[in-house]
């Protein structure tokens, strides 16, 4: 296996919540040795950028900021990109507020341009409520990604999926999303790692989103069977990895060099 860089995904990759997943600090240890370039890529937008640093070094990996690139992140890129000065509503919580505005996104709660929807673990019946009525109005649609299922360590909680569609269903809008599987995750990983976008891997447990960004951006994929995804659910389903391991650990026999 030759690869120009990884894109990994951490929850059911790397851990399930607080619990380390087998050879998961293995092959991050292997990819540095190995001179590899790589990035994490989480969908989950609860928490931020410095969260997951800190999480992942407690947890005995050798990592730095710029290996962390969340959906979080993409969004804001997508925002300011697009839609440069609109005010934007935000669905999510004080860490994912704090975030945004600290990237230079201007949020209000009075006439949005925006609806922003991110993993918001604090959702009320009034910031629904409110996002229902901005929408209504005429503002844009956004959300960071699409996940119904957030791993833990005991199962899975409810995420973002089951909201977006309530929306969109009252609404009549369609959300645009940020995350993956959305190809903007795969572009500023490439422009983050400085990696060739046609070499590069993404590894992941979920056939809807990581599975599905890699193969819609013509790119190569690993899918682990560590976390959401079962053998059952995989010979189901139209989307289809380059590569099926039990876990990481199985992957490092394979690594080259970066080429």
């Amino acid at each position: 296996m030759k690869v120009s860089g990884f894109m990994i995904d951490l929850d059911g990759t790397k851990y399930k919540g607080k619990n380390v997943l087998p050879g998961a600090v293995d092959f991050v240890k292997s990819l540095k040795e190995k001179e590899i370039p790589f990035v994490f890529l989480t969908n989950n937008s609860a928490s931020d950028q410095k969260y997951y640093y800190n999480k992942l070094k407690r947890m005995g990996f050798d990592i730095e900021m710029k290996n962390i690139l969340s959906s979080t992140v993409a969004a804001v890129r997508y925002i300011r990109k697009n839609f440069p000065g609109k005010k934007v509503f935000p669905l999510g919580t004080d860490l994912f507020v704090k975030e945004i505005v600290s990237n230079g996104i201007d949020v209000t709660d009075e006439h949005p341009d925006i609806v922003l929807m991110a993993f918001d673990t604090t959702i009320t019946y009034e910031k629904l409520n409110k996002a229902y009525h901005f929408l209504l109005a005429g503002a844009e649609f956004i959300a960071t990604h699409p996940d119904d299922l957030c791993p833990t360590e005991d199962g899975y909680d409810v995420d973002i999926g089951p909201f977006i569609r309530l929306l969109e269903s009252m609404t009549g809008k369609t959300a645009t999303i940020t995350g993956k599987p959305n190809r903007i995750m795969v572009e500023i990983a490439a422009e983050t790692m400085n990696a060739d976008l046609k070499g590069m891997w993404m590894v992941g447990d979920r056939l809807y989103t990581d599975i599905k960004m890699a193969s819609d951006a013509g790119i190569s994929s690993v899918l682990v069977l560590s976390g959401e995804t079962k053998t059952e659910d995989l010979q189901n389903s139209d989307t289809r990895p380059t590569i099926v391991k039990n876990s990481v650990s199985e992957i490092i026999a394979e690594l080259g060099r970066k080429h």
